[in-house]
């Protein structure tokens, strides 16, 4: 089929979501000023940083069930305008407690947007093209953090991490107007492809999901809560325990082990999500190209934890190779997300597909919560990162193996 769909809807969506992790992970480089101003302890930096994964529960489920019922364009461009008034109100904040009430704010004001844009992508790309559709959408968790990184810290050495959060929070007002000038929410929506396009894109998306529905309706309750789904949740807890626990720490390990400049931390920090954005490309690519998922999921959720193990392990003596390793953990944990996102709407009907797939993200980003704060608490504790970066990377692998042999598989594209 044609590129346009390749040109128009990926690259809104990513831009979209692009802002959003800009706004949800620009904390990372800020945490230790923040902390200083606002007289927080570590353990109590990483519950404000993590508890934006409390808040993004609550509209995982009912998120994925509007996009799929109602308007997933509409849905998104609501909550737009939310999320961007309340990440620029996150940099007006005077205690830790109103920091904390602002992180939980903003997490509440996001939560839909994740299933809400599997459920479009869904929509718009067959089997044979999800996995590096997804991938090339969330390419912006990692392009996010490189290309932000720099800016912001630039913007925190001569402004401030005030001025960094309210200038970053208006960004997603601004691209409102493009998200509703350029998004459809279905092939028989858009006006910017030929009929013969959409007619053999509807009917493609049509017969997958008749080849879902063989089973008979089963009760939505029941299908939705299927040991199947039950177990992405305990996988994608797993890997983003590890993922948003490296994200929101690194910087600070960083300027723990050596003394830089926020400048100088931002550019490392990108170092390894440039790796990442390589690693999603290819992994997704592979899997696509041989019609496997679990496999791939696992190989690269394992393969992440055991490069930040190893890089744990080296740290204390080896610190050139300790950050050589680190900086490829992303290309496998972040890498499993395209083959991984693609499972729910492979293996479910598209009735329950994004309930599911809110559910999966709702209680799987509850590791975001959990791994900032248990590395903050081992950083207390210890006085080092070493055992709390120890922590994540048995997350990953645990998740790793759990995906190799559990996961269910799912149908293969024609």
């Amino acid at each position: 089929m044609p590129n346009r769909r390749w040109l128009r809807i990926i690259p809104v969506a990513f831009i979209m979501y692009t802002i959003a992790f800009v706004d949800r992970t620009n904390i990372s480089l800020a945490l230790p000023d923040i902390a200083r101003d606002l007289h927080m302890n570590p353990e109590q930096s990483g519950n404000a940083a993590g508890v934006f994964f409390w808040g993004y529960v609550l509209l995982q489920i009912p998120g994925g069930y509007l996009a799929e019922h109602w308007s997933a364009k509409r849905f998104v461009a609501v909550l737009l305008v939310i999320w961007g008034v309340c990440a620029s109100a996150t940099g007006l904040v005077r205690t830790w407690h109103e920091f904390f009430a602002m992180r939980l704010l903003l997490g509440i004001a996001e939560g839909g947007v994740w299933p809400a844009t599997l459920v479009l992508l869904a929509h718009w790309f067959p089997r044979a093209e999800r996995a590096r559709a997804n991938a090339y959408w969330m390419l912006c968790l990692p392009v996010a953090v490189v290309i932000s990184s720099p800016i912001s810290g630039w913007m925190l050495d001569r402004w401030g991490w005030r001025v960094m959060l309210v200038a970053e929070g208006l960004l997603p007002i601004v691209w409102l107007a493009i998200w509703l000038w350029m998004i459809a929410d279905h092939p028989r929506h858009a006006r910017w492809i030929s009929s013969g396009e959409r007619d053999e894109l509807e009917n493609t998306l049509e017969r997958e999901s008749r080849e879902l529905e063989t089973g008979g309706r089963a009760p939505f309750l029941s299908t939705l809560l299927r040991p199947s789904v039950l177990l992405m949740v305990v996988v994608y807890f797993l890997l983003n325990t590890g993922n948003y626990g490296y994200l929101f720490w690194l910087p600070s390990a960083l300027q723990s082990a050596q003394k830089l400049s926020q400048v100088l931390t931002g550019f490392l920090f990108a170092i390894p999500y440039l790796v990442t954005a390589v690693g999603m490309v290819l992994l997704s690519r592979h899997s696509d190209k041989h019609r496997e998922r679990c496999g791939h999921v696992a190989a690269g959720l394992g393969g992440g934890g055991i490069f930040l193990l190893a890089g744990v392990l080296m740290s204390g003596s080896l610190p050139l190779l300790s950050f050589a390793a680190i900086a490829v953990v992303g290309a496998g944990s972040y890498g499993a997300l395209g083959p991984f996102w693609a499972i729910p709407t492979e293996t479910l009907p598209p009735r329950v597909a994004g309930s599911a797939m809110g559910l999966i993200n709702a209680i799987g980003n509850l590791g975001g919560y959990f791994g900032p704060l248990a590395v903050g608490f081992l950083n207390k504790q210890t006085g080092n990162f070493v055992y709390g970066f120890g922590l994540l990377a048995a997350a990953m692998i645990l998740g790793g193996i759990l995906s190799a042999l559990f996961l269910p598989a799912a149908k293969r594209a024609n």
